[in-house]
C-alpha cells in the first residue's frame, strides 16, 4: 500500500502544481454537455499528468477519468480521477477547486486524496487508518441539534429524472427551516469540509463517481455517514449523495423525503 500511496500523492501534488500555475491566468475554455458545464485545457493537462504518473508505476490498473474516459483492464485496482473538481470556479478565478483522486480495490475505496493548491489543503484517507488534513487527524462535527446545523449543497447542470420533486424544493424546505446553507461549487471540497467538521451535512443530486470517490472515503474515515436519499448505504456510483456527521442524518433524510 505504501507504493500506492506514494504514487497517489505524487499525482495529486503534480496536478495541483499545474492548476496553481494556470490559476487566474490565460487558458482555453470549452463546453461539455450543457452551456455551463465547462472544461478547460488545464483540466486536460492535469488529468494527463495524473494518468502519466499512475501508468508509469501501475500500467495494468484501470482508470476512470472525467475528461479522458475509461481505461478498463482486468485489474483489482481502479483509479477514479477528477483533475479539477470545481472547474467553473477555477475558470472564474475562484479558489474553491481541487484535484480529487480515489483508488478502489475491487468494490471498495481504499485510498483517496483531495488537494486544493490555492489554499494548500490536502485531505487524505487510507481505509482503516483515519483521515487527515495536511497530515493532522480530522473528524466530523459533534453537532446533534439539527436546528443549528450548518449545511452545504450543490445543484446539477441537468435536473435528475425520476425524483418526486424539483431539487430546489428541497433546498427551499431547508432554507425555510432557517438553516444556513452554502453552495461552494465543488462536491469534493464539500465532502472534505464535512469530514473536518466545518459543515455538518451535505446533499446533492446527480454526482459522478469522480466527484465523490476520494471524499467518500475521507468522510467515512473521519467518522461520517453516507447514504442515498432513501437511507441506503451509499457508494461512489450512486446518483444521490447524502453526507453528514451521522448525528443529524435522520433529520436530513426527513427533510429530503418530506414529500
Amino acid at each position: 500500500m505504501e507504493k500506492l500511496k506514494e504514487v497517489l500523492l505524487a499525482a495529486t501534488y503534480d496536478a495541483g502544481k499545474i492548476i496553481l500555475n494556470y490559476f487566474n491566468g490565460t487558458f482555453k475554455i470549452d463546453h461539455k454537455d450543457g452551456v455551463n458545464n465547462l472544461v478547460t485545457e488545464v483540466d486536460k493537462l492535469a488529468e494527463e499528468k495524473i494518468i502519466e504518473i499512475i501508468t508509469a508505476e501501475f500500467p495494468t490498473h484501470s482508470i476512470i477519468g472525467e475528461e479522458s474516459g475509461e481505461f478498463i483492464q482486468p485489474s483489482e485496482y481502479q483509479w477514479i480521477i477528477d483533475p479539477i473538481d470545481g472547474t467553473v470556479n477555477f475558470a472564474h478565478g475562484i479558489p474553491l477547486c481541487c484535484v480529487s483522486i480515489g483508488l478502489m480495490h475491487n468494490d471498495s475505496v481504499v485510498m483517496g486524496a483531495v488537494y486544493n493548491p490555492m489554499m494548500n489543503e490536502l485531505f487524505f484517507a487510507e481505509k482503516g487508518k483515519g483521515a487527515t488534513l495536511n497530515g493532522k487527524p480530522i473528524k466530523v462535527s459533534s453537532k446533534s441539534d439539527f436546528k443549528t446545523a450548518f449545511l452545504v449543497t450543490g445543484f446539477p447542470y441537468k435536473w435528475p429524472e425520476n425524483t418526486l420533486e424539483h431539487p430546489v424544493k428541497v433546498f427551499e424546505r431547508m432554507v425555510l427551516e432557517g438553516l444556513p446553507i452554502r453552495r461552494l461549487g465543488s462536491a469534493a471540497i464539500d465532502l472534505c469540509w464535512v469530514a473536518c467538521g466545518r459543515f455538518d451535512g451535505f446533499w446533492e443530486y446527480n454526482l459522478s463517481a469522480w466527484d465523490v470517490a476520494a471524499g467518500y472515503l475521507i468522510v467515512l474515515e473521519a467518522g461520517g455517514t453516507i447514504t442515498d436519499f432513501d437511507g441506503k448505504i451509499g457508494n461512489v456510483f450512486d446518483r444521490q449523495t447524502l453526507v453528514t456527521n451521522g448525528l443529524i442524518h435522520n433529520d436530513m433524510l426527513r427533510m429530503i423525503k418530506k414529500s
